[in-house]
């Protein structure tokens, strides 16, 4: 008990004279040890980098869940290190809506058919959101989040042992300063000469005194420095180990655009490939009418990675006729237009013929077009003046 108060009493009064030392420090009236210049340069990327990741964190879940009540349920889950349990994602949700009114509103008419359709594809939607989600918070937020709550949490508690260390050391320069100006003061004041040997007496020994204090404040000043420095020379270690965060973050933000790059060409195919049913859906519901696809020529997707490349290219209709296209360019030139059953057709978007077998189209002209037994649905026989060739169906507006 006598060990824990000793204990208590030292640790009260090492806080008092760091409390003192950081007073005055504030006001002006103490020195204070500043910092080489790299040191300071380290500790400002460090305060920049943690600012910044944690506002990255944050929008990034918000990205990824944009309703907070949801974010804060999450948070107590992971807190009470608990499994978050499984939502439903607003696109699975919307499917699920959509299936159930094409259940009651008739899944043989028209507009059921087409619910079922689009809630399939919301469906897949839905799904694919759920895949990017995961991928993204193991892949990107996991790392962020451990560098908060690991590593820079490590370099905040040495920083503050280097704080207390250096108002130590500052503290133990100021108690030399004092002592050294009283021993020269006892020193020179009074002169024995002048005064009665008594006062002299007086005067030596309290000269002797200030000695020893000298002494004891320049061995615990050596003391205080050799703490600094160590501590410096650790706290320095842990905020050039911030360059390796930056390489990991890299790496995870490479990692974290790979999967919103798969998401979105997921995405894209899904719709293009609802926007193809429910184009030619609407062309037998609806004959004469717009058949065509608001799709445009080329699509501005891009990607290094070798597994989204095709996901991410122009995705036009690719379907082939009644024969291979290196066959077509010989059997189209004989084939006669039928006798009834042409129709005219402008053409929505610029379209360059990948081979001789088809036709190259710009925007707004005018061509007949007609069908020849077992085609394709999604090509058409495409006239103009003497060129004959294959167009897609999704590039066309049918006139009559």
């Amino acid at each position: 008990m006598d060990f824990n108060m000793k204990k208590l009493a030292s640790d009260a009064g090492i806080f008092f004279t760091r409390a003192v030392q950081f007073t005055e420090e504030k006001f002006g009236q103490a020195e204070k040890t500043e910092l080489d210049a790299h040191f300071e340069n380290l500790l400002a990327r460090a305060d920049s980098t943690k600012n910044w990741t944690e506002k990255i964190l944050r929008q990034t879940e918000v990205l990824l869940q944009p309703n907070p009540s949801a974010r804060v349920e999450e948070f107590l889950y992971e807190k009470l290190d608990r499994k978050v349990p499984s939502r439903v994602t607003n696109g699975e949700l919307l499917a699920q809506y959509m299936a159930e009114a094409a259940s009651e509103l008739g899944p043989t008419a028209p507009y059921g058919k087409t619910l079922i359709k689009v809630a399939e594809a919301e469906k897949r939607l839905g799904a694919a959101e759920r895949d990017f989600i995961h991928t993204a918070s193991i892949n990107f937020l996991t790392p962020l989040r451990n560098f908060l709550e690991g590593d820079w949490k490590t370099i905040s508690k040495e920083r503050r042992l280097l704080q207390n260390r250096r108002l130590d050391l500052d503290a133990c320069k100021a108690r030399l300063k004092k002592a050294k100006a009283a021993e020269a003061k006892a020193t020179t004041v009074p002169d024995f000469q002048e005064t009665r040997p008594r006062n002299y007496i007086l005067s030596a020994s309290a000269s002797a005194l200030w000695n020893d204090e000298v002494e004891k404040a320049e061995q615990e000043l050596r003391v205080a420095q050799t703490e600094f420095d160590r501590q410096a020379e650790v706290t320095r270690l842990l905020l050039e180990g911030i360059s390796s965060t930056h390489v990991n973050h890299l790496r995870c933000l490479h990692e974290f655009v790979e999967s919103q790059t798969t998401y979105y060409a997921q995405c894209y195919r899904h719709l293009l490939d609802l926007q193809k049913q429910l184009g030619s859906s609407q062309g037998a519901i609806f004959p004469g009418t717009f058949v065509g696809t608001t799709e445009p020529a080329s699509l501005p997707l891009s990607s290094t990675s070798p597994t989204t490349t095709a996901a991410t290219m122009p995705l036009g209709p690719s379907g082939a006729g009644l024969v291979p296209r290196g066959e077509a360019a010989l059997c189209l030139e004989e084939v006669a237009p039928p006798a009834s059953g042409t129709r005219k057709a402008r053409v929505l978007y610029d379209y360059e013929a990948a081979d001789s077998s088809e036709l190259a189209l710009l925007a707004d002209e005018l061509i007949t077009v007609y069908s020849l037994p077992g085609m394709d649905p999604d090509w058409l026989i495409g006239e103009r003046g003497n060129k004959k060739g294959k167009v897609p169906v999704t590039y066309l507006e049918l006139l009559s």
